[in-house]
């Protein structure tokens, strides 16, 4: 399978994890978030980020996954508690994902956009024993930013 990150050209030519807490992971966990498509990683990217400076060179890294159900748990919304996409939510989903990360359950976990519910994210485990041999940085390619998003 293949899925999206979007980051600045400095950091473009490997994966690695900056360890900084997010929705899904806690201080110092190194986990890779990704998105399912282009689109959807733009969506996040824009959302995330207080400020998009069109100025910066931004780089789309396409990476590759093999592709092995037993490497990914999928987070269903059914299983999420109802205020997930709310701020209020993180300590309960970074609970959840640091104990996904802690267990090295999979390589990957497969986690509902809180921007689009229906599409899809994943989280990498850089720490999971199958990170080397199965995730793999195919390409990067240049990115352009619609003024509109802006």
């Amino acid at each position: 399978m293949e899925v999206f990150r979007i980051c600045y050209e400095k950091y473009d030519n490997r994966l690695t994890s900056s360890g900084s807490a997010n929705r899904w992971n806690l201080q110092g966990q190194q986990v890779i978030y990704t998105g399912s498509s282009r689109s959807l990683s733009t969506l996040e990217l824009v959302v995330h980020r207080n400020v998009i400076v069109p100025t910066f060179q931004y780089k789309v890294m396409v990476i590759s996954v093999a592709d092995e159900e037993n490497l990914v748990k999928h987070v269903r919304l059914a299983d999420l508690p109802p205020d997930w996409r709310s701020l209020n939510a993180y300590s309960k989903l970074q609970r959840l994902g640091s104990e996904w990360y802690q267990r090295q359950e999979t390589l990957m976990l497969k986690v509902p956009s809180a921007i689009i519910s229906q599409e899809y994210n994943y989280v990498i485990n850089t720490e999971h024993p199958d990170f080397s041999s199965k995730v793999q940085l195919v390409r990067t390619e240049d990115y352009f930013w619609d003024n509109r998003l802006l």
